[in-house]
């Protein structure tokens, strides 16, 4: 039990010693050529460290793709651009449902929504819009930039921010001229059908000082998942038609039926589709030639249908589900900003409200049938007949987040400068989940409640205050040092009700009410009410050597957190945050003019105090959270850009992660006792994060008969990983395996239009995004979430 790693250690090192070859040969080309046909890269300008700056400048890891790059390589939601970060990982049961990992900060967990919190925060402009569950999946159209900060970003980020930061820039209203775009796309899905997108913009002066921009979209993704009426014999199916054994047989003792499901009902074809609307409205005004004010509207409505899974057992991109499946995830932001200055400070105020109303429904049959099978449960109806025990999940979940940040900064070319500011947030998340079967017997069902085996009708609110403040010295001229800090008070609470009926359990649910009942919601009561509260502080520490005006190197000791939280099962005390410490030595070159640019860091992170969500043995399927253990993680990151003339440029970026833990983890024990059973041993790789990841990328523009054309190619490698960390988990649901997909495009463009054609997985490579079961007895039956099949589109714009 060694050492589970995505990767032996001796197929490890020649990998990473091809990227790092490839590095190599990228920046030893033939000086003279270069210098003869170099064209200098575009600057990108940046505010990751709250002010604007050159990314070369900025002394962190950073990736950032601007408008520009975005359209380049077709990037329309996070699996876009994600997929070009290769510092980041994910899993993902559909949009809206990504669970985000940088650098490796990855246990495994199962997400519950009682879980912990994210460890990578999610920015729209200056606002968190971090969420449990899953990020929001913002249409990507008309956007400045996306920035990803690799590594803790707990000074200036604070919570959440403890692996790194991904921030989406939105483009700003400009009153010095009108200027407007739209585009359409159709493409087509295989192995499912026609998708269609349509997207515009509009930016209106209103006067000299004032303007607005207008910001819709209206996308259909095809599904290529189809449900079908197929067979899995070890989950009770042929066919299309589930046995349910132990309610047959008592079914037939009192000389009924067989107690079957058939999806009859549910199957089709291109089962996964997803219709997305949304827009976007901003008004900027500057008041005097200090101050400025920016408010703006965001919304977006994603209804996705089916499940984005399969069961390999039934066949590639098939299940055989048995109830009508969908998600309806609907949100706005409304945000303002106010920028100015005193005296000769710049002063930045940053508050949002963010409202998310996410409803589901899901099959949730395989559950039903491995308790029918294993331990022989079924039900009755209010006439004694037994029923279908087939279970459905019917999901509520509503976020609210309210965000203030207010901070000044001193001028940028002072020798001493500084950063400070106050931060506040409180963000609550209703839960209710409903267990329905339907025909249940009143006895069973909770109270008020028809059909109702299981409710969660919860609250959960996490508040988080902080001061935080970073200050840069310069030394020399080439040398400075910088410190920062941030104070911080978390306060988090989870409350209400979760169980069975009091006739179905004396252990959850009703049968703990106790007397007097005390109201929740429209629950029977609140049979548990929580909190926890902490306050603490994190660090960072940056020495950086501008070697001349094209070079810089940098080192840096910083830390990250994620708040602790609520473990709602009473024998189960709180968890408490857990801790990231980063040192990281990293560099940013350009050469040749300016025409290749090398960056990238060599770090090493201590992970303590893990947050780990698991379901332990005997715990009635009730998630549990443990600050279990400590990982070590080690790893370099490397990306180069060069324009090579004035037609090609090409791009590479790469990382490789080697993450394990430090000490043996049992989720009978935290940490483990001489009689515990070690689950994932000392050495043990941590999963979903693959240990190489890496990109490439190459444009050739020219023109021809008077028409800028381009062709495009592009290349992703995924390693492979672990979808858990658990041995018994591995043993279970297996490896996913490495991949490589190719991004292919060609397109016209004449004056103010532009037509492309583009195959996105050219070659239809069949990735893996994830592998998991539907329950902790579930483990006959493995689900698989495939990445995209291969798109093949054509796309027309026009700027006006």
């Amino acid at each position: 039990m060694g050492g589970f790693r995505s990767e032996a250690p001796g197929q490890a090192r020649p990998v990473l010693m091809s990227a790092l070859l490839a590095s190599t040969m990228l920046t030893g080309v033939p000086y003279a050529f270069a210098q003869e046909n170099g064209v200098a890269l575009e600057t990108v300008v940046v505010t990751a460290e709250k002010r604007s700056e050159d990314l070369q400048k900025a002394p962190l890891s950073i990736l950032a793709f601007n408008t520009e790059k975005l359209d380049q390589l077709h990037v329309s939601s996070f699996d876009d651009y994600a997929k070009y970060l290769p510092s980041v990982a994910y899993t993902t049961s559909g949009p809206g449902l990504a669970d985000v990992y940088m650098r490796g900060v990855a246990s495994g967990e199962n997400n519950n929504h009682s879980g912990p919190l994210p460890s990578v925060g999610i920015y729209l402009d200056e606002q968190p819009i971090t969420t449990i569950g899953g990020a929001l999946d913002i249409h990507v159209y008309d956007i400045a930039r996306v920035e990803a900060l690799a590594g803790p970003q707990g000074t200036l980020y604070g919570a959440s921010s403890q692996s790194g930061t991904i921030r989406i820039i939105t483009n700003k209203p400009d009153s010095s001229a009108f200027s407007a775009a739209y585009d359409i796309g159709v493409n087509d899905v295989a192995h499912g059908g026609v998708g269609a997108v349509a997207e515009g913009y509009v930016n209106v002066p209103l006067a000299d000082n004032m303007a607005i921009r207008i910001v819709g979209w209206d996308e259909h993704a095809s599904g290529f998942i189809d449900n079908i009426a197929g067979t899995d014999a070890a989950a009770g199916i042929i066919q299309g038609v589930r046995t349910f054994p132990a309610a047959t047989a008592a079914s037939e003792a009192a000389g009924g039926g067989p107690i079957v499901s058939s999806n009859t009902n549910a199957f089709g074809n291109d089962y996964n589709s997803v219709d997305t609307m949304g827009a976007r409205a901003a008004l900027q005004i500057d008041l005097d030639d200090n101050w400025t004010i920016t408010p703006t509207l965001m919304g977006q409505d994603a209804r996705a249908y089916g499940i984005f899974s399969y069961d390999p057992t039934v066949g590639f991109l098939k299940v055989t589900h048995f109830n009508p499946e969908w998600t309806n995830d609907r949100w706005y932001q409304a945000a303002l900003t106010v920028a100015g200055k005193i005296s000769n400070l710049d002063m930045t105020y940053a508050g949002a409200y963010m409202d998310r109303a996410l409803t589901s429904r899901s099959d949730y049959s395989d559950y039903s049938f491995f308790y029918d099978a294993l331990y022989g449960t079924y039900f009755h109806n209010d006439a004694g007949q037994v029923i279908n025990p087939s279970q459905v999940i019917s999901g509520r979940d509503h976020f609210t987040k309210l965000s203030n940040e207010i901070r000044i900064a001193s001028p940028a070319e002072d020798r001493l400068r500084f950063v400070a500011g106050l931060f506040a947030e409180r963000q609550t998340h209703f839960i209710e989940q409903r267990y329905v079967i339907t025909d249940l017997e009143s006895d069973y069902s909770v109270s008020d409640w028809p059909n109702t085996i299981w409710l969660t009708e919860q609250e959960r609110v996490d508040r988080d205050y902080a001061v935080f403040s970073e200050i840069s010295y310069d030394l020399l001229p080439s040398l400075t040092l910088t410190a920062g800090a941030r104070g911080y008070i978390s306060n988090n609470s989870l409350g209400g009700f979760y169980g069975y009926a009091a006739g179905f359990s004396s252990h959850y649910g009703e049968a703990q009410c106790g007397v007097p009942l005390v109201p929740f919601r429209g629950a029977p009561c609140t049979d548990f009410d929580k909190h926890v509260y902490e306050k603490g502080y994190t660090h960072k520490l940056n020495a950086t050597w501008h070697i001349d005006d094209d070079k810089m190197v940098y080192a840096t000791w910083s830390t990250g957190f994620r708040p602790g939280g609520i473990n709602r099962n009473a024998s189960l005390p709180p968890y408490h945050s857990d801790f990231l410490t980063n040192y990281e030595l990293g560099w940013k070159t350009s050469w040749l003019d300016d025409s290749l640019r090398v960056n990238g860091a060599l770090f090493w992170e201590d992970w303590d105090k893990i947050q780990f969500s698991t379901i332990p043995p005997l715990s009635a399927g009730l998630t549990a959270i443990f600050n279990a253990g400590q990982a070590r993680i080690l790893g370099i990151e490397n990306n180069i850009d060069w324009r090579i003339n004035e037609n090609l440029t090409l791009s590479a970026a790469a990382t490789y992660v080697d993450a394990e833990l430090t000490q043996d983890y049992c989720q009978d024990a935290s940490p483990c006792t001489d009689t515990s059973t070690i689950d994932a041993a000392k050495g043990t790789a941590l999963p979903i994060t693959p240990r190489f990841k890496a990109n490439t990328v190459g444009r050739y523009e020219f023109d021809v008969l008077g028409y800028k054309a381009h062709l495009q190619g592009a290349a992703v490698y995924q390693g492979s990983a672990w979808p858990a960390l658990i041995a018994s988990d591995r043993a279970t649901l297996g490896k996913m395996p490495s991949y490589v997909t190719a991004d292919f495009s060609a397109g016209i463009g004449l004056n103010n239009w532009t037509l492309e054609i583009f195959a996105d997985n050219a070659f239809d490579s069949h990735g893996q995004n994830d592998r998991y079961v539907e329950c902790a007895i579930c483990t006959a039956q493995v689900y698989v979430t495939p990445i995209m099949p291969r798109v093949v589109g054509l796309k027309f714009g026009q700027k006006f």
